[in-house]
């Protein structure tokens, strides 16, 4: 089992820590129930996880990183880069947090979800007459 974890930034401003698992994949004909990568094959395949990771997800927007989450894209592109080090199999991104969120701007908020409508509506305000 390797582990690796990268702190990113995001176009849009979104700090995120992604959490990148990958188990090392038994040989063919292998008898053994363990197969175990040695501390430099470890050392290297975290730092091409850290790598992949940083690439993919700087050039991106937040809604552009969770849409390649969903069908695991990174995962498959670690796995082919990993190869040729130590074999992997079942490599998943296990968990993304959120670390720094960008400052709240109203107007790319209201340009990301549409026009503004200048229809306002009068509200009266309350009298001091009891209900009935």
């Amino acid at each position: 089992m390797i582990e690796a974890n990268v702190d990113v930034r995001t176009t849009d401003g979104y700090l995120l820590r992604v959490f990148v698992i990958g188990f090392t994949k038994r040989q063919p004909n292998q008898v053994k129930k363990t197969s175990y990568a040695q501390y430099m094959q470890s050392k290297r395949i975290r730092k091409v996880m850290t790598d992949i990771i940083q690439d993919m997800v700087q050039c991106k927007e937040l809604k552009d990183v969770v849409r390649d989450l969903i069908p695991d894209s990174f995962a498959t592109e670690i796995e082919k880069a990993c190869h040729w080090i130590y074999p992997l199999h079942d490599v998943m991104v296990r968990k993304v947090k959120v670390l720094k969120k960008p400052k709240f701007d109203l107007g790319k908020l209201m340009d990301l979800y549409g026009e503004t409508n200048d229809t306002t509506t009068t509200i009266r305000a309350p009298t001091d007459e009891p209900m009935r």
